[in-house]
């Protein structure tokens, strides 16, 4: 695997005063061969005009050494396919003019990356070669929404934002074939992987409050297993994952209408168990109240009276309609 070196450029206004003077140097020399070719002094005309010519020569190809860096900007320098290094000194630069400047990639590579059906590689990779400035600054990819089975084999909806730099330059540009379609297609598949780990959601089984990793109820752990496995397959690419997170995760259409009523009526059963634990406290509550002031002797079965009618009251959907005994429960 490629290392990255750091390169120095020299300094590319220094570099303007030498082909300033080469230039007029140049100029000067080929008046005076005119002149001299002009005059009877022949074969001096002639040494002027051939070192004025290659002066000029020198002076056009050292004019293509020049190139300037912003802040967050690495060139990767590269002299007749022989990697040289990197380098990361911001401002106005002069290096070897013979540094190749576009990093094109093979016909092969570019149509296997148009094939992968993404929308946001079609777009990066339409006439697209690497030149030799490689931004190092973070950058966002926002994946988009694809479909995949969790551990129980439910059709799910999930999407994932992540945030990358560029944090080794030779391992982008020399190790894979193109380093933004590597990001892309890595990220999907590092979803698929995680997403199929991890079940959606609690099944009847299991406990809620267990320890149970779910794709629903636990964002910050999944999040952080989708960014290790991101960060492990992205190394060979020098690639550095900041952050990454799910921004859209749902039910495939075809089962969300049912596991939406599964959901109902887990709330439903979870709501009625609230008010049956309610309800028996208050009826221990008024029993032993009503006990407990001597004046009301009530005995097994009128306390059994009692629950049952607190119970019908309190569980109730609609309101109870009171009757009165006006007899006795013996009679």
């Amino acid at each position: 695997m490629s290392v990255e070196k750091k390169a120095h450029a020299a300094s590319g206004w220094l570099m303007v005063g030498v082909v300033v003077i080469g230039y007029l140097l140049s100029i000067g020399m080929m008046i005076l061969s005119i002149v001299s070719l002009a005059s009877t002094d022949g074969e001096r005309g002639l040494l002027w005009l051939v070192i004025s010519c290659l002066l000029l020569t020198a002076t056009i190809i050292a004019n293509c050494g020049f190139f300037t860096l912003q802040p967050g900007q690495a060139r990767v320098c590269v002299l007749f396919g022989k990697y040289v290094g990197t380098v990361r000194d911001e401002g106005l630069r002069w290096a070897n003019p013979f540094y190749t400047r576009n990093l094109g990639m093979t016909n092969e590579s570019e149509g296997s990356s148009l094939k992968a059906g993404e929308k946001g590689v079609e777009v990066s990779l339409s006439g697209h070669k690497h030149g030799s400035k490689i931004s190092t600054r973070a950058r966002t990819y926002n994946g988009e929404r694809i479909k995949v089975n969790d551990k129980m084999g439910n059709p799910i909806e999930i999407a994932t934002v992540v945030v990358w730099r560029v944090v080794d330059t030779a391992k982008a540009v020399f190790d894979v074939d193109d380093y933004e379609s590597f990001v892309y297609t890595v990220t999907e598949t590092a979803l698929r992987h995680v997403a199929s780990v991890y079940a959606y959601d609690h099944m009847e089984d299991d406990d809620a409050n267990s320890n149970t990793i779910t794709l629903r109820t636990n964002i910050e752990e999944v999040s952080h297993a989708l960014m290790e496995e991101l960060d492990r397959r992205l190394e060979m690419a020098g690639i550095d994952v900041i952050d990454s997170r799910l921004t859209h995760l749902a039910y495939a259409p075809e089962i969300a209408q049912a596991m939406l009523r599964r959901q109902q009526a887990e709330a439903i059963i979870a709501a009625r168990k609230k008010i049956v634990e309610g309800a028996v406290g208050m009826v221990e509550m008024a029993v032993d109240q009503l006990s407990q002031g001597g004046n009301i002797e009530l005995d097994d079965e009128r306390k059994a009276a009692m629950a049952t009618n607190l119970m019908v009251v309190l569980c109730g959907e609609s309101e109870a309609q009171p009757v009165v005994n006006t007899g006795t429960l013996y009679h």
